[in-house]
């Protein structure tokens, strides 16, 4: 065991290692709202494509230099390493290690990051996941998807390492392996449809949340008590019984927007009864 968790140390990766790239496209924020004003989730897949066709060398190259400052930023910052501090704890790694299981790798998959050609927060929350990449050695490939990433972000992201989905989940990836969700400040819809696809043990426990506080969900239905927003959100209620929620610790800096009121989430459902909703 005290090998395993040695594997899990930080480690900087190779810049020679190269990550598969899928062929980005894009398409609009579909959303379609009942009577009660609560979004209705999209349960199929759909095709995604740019609608910017044409490639922009100058806009790449001025987007990766802004990438660039990002890194550099984050990476001499408090929150960033505090962060890292947290993630090199042991009774982090051993969370962590206890989804791992048996695999070497833990795969990423960033849903919502925004653009991150005309938005700060995005770039910041970008940085921060490939810097963990770089960091921990048992970090797989990232894989992103937001329906308003452009062509141009598109290239740069994969320029950064990154595979950009081809089709919009909608948040439904059903889990068949060790993998790690980044999904800071996404809309509550996406949580619900992640869990909801993987409301069974075997998938659950493959399954790392970074994003927004279960707990805080849970505070403001107690508070709002509408019944069609509770019903839309019951997957991330009722996993509150079976579930770990490690809270991380911002500052008052250039990062604060991007990150706070964020949380790791990890799922530990012992019984089937638990899974009753």
């Amino acid at each position: 065991m005290a090998a395993a968790v040695k594997n899990l140390s930080s480690e900087e990766s190779s810049p020679a290692e190269e990550w598969t790239v899928v062929l980005p496209r894009r398409g609009k924020k579909n959303r379609s709202f009942g009577n009660s004003g609560v979004p209705i989730r999209q349960k199929e897949e759909q095709s995604w494509t740019p609608i910017d066709t044409e490639a922009d060398p100058a806009r790449e190259s001025k987007l990766m230099q802004k990438m660039q400052i990002y890194f550099q930023k984050l990476e001499v910052s408090d929150f960033f390493s505090s962060f890292l501090e947290q993630m090199q704890n042991p009774d982090m790694l051993n969370r962590f290690l206890k989804v791992l299981g048996s695999e070497e790798k833990m795969q990423m998959v960033i849903y919502g990051i925004g653009s991150i050609e005309s938005f700060e927060l995005p770039r910041f929350q970008l940085s921060l996941a490939i810097l963990m990449k770089r960091k921990f050695s048992w970090i797989g490939e990232i894989q992103v998807f937001d329906p308003i990433i452009s062509l141009t972000e598109s290239k740069v992201l994969n320029s950064l390492g990154c595979s950009v989905l081809s089709v919009n989940e909608q948040g439904r990836r059903q889990v068949q392996k060790p993998t790690l969700f980044f999904m800071p400040h996404c809309e509550a819809d996406l949580y619900e449809n992640l869990l909801e696809v993987n409301w069974v043990m075997d998938r659950l426990i493959r399954l790392v949340l970074f994003g927004n506080s279960f707990g805080s969900y849970e505070q403001h239905m107690s508070l709002c008590k509408n019944l069609a927003v509770s019903n839309s959100r019951k997957h991330i209620l009722a996993v509150k019984k079976f579930s770990e929620e490690v809270k991380i610790k911002t500052f008052s800096d250039d990062s604060f927007r991007a990150f706070h009121g964020s949380s790791w989430h990890f799922f530990s459902p012992v019984t089937e009864a638990e899974l009753e909703i």
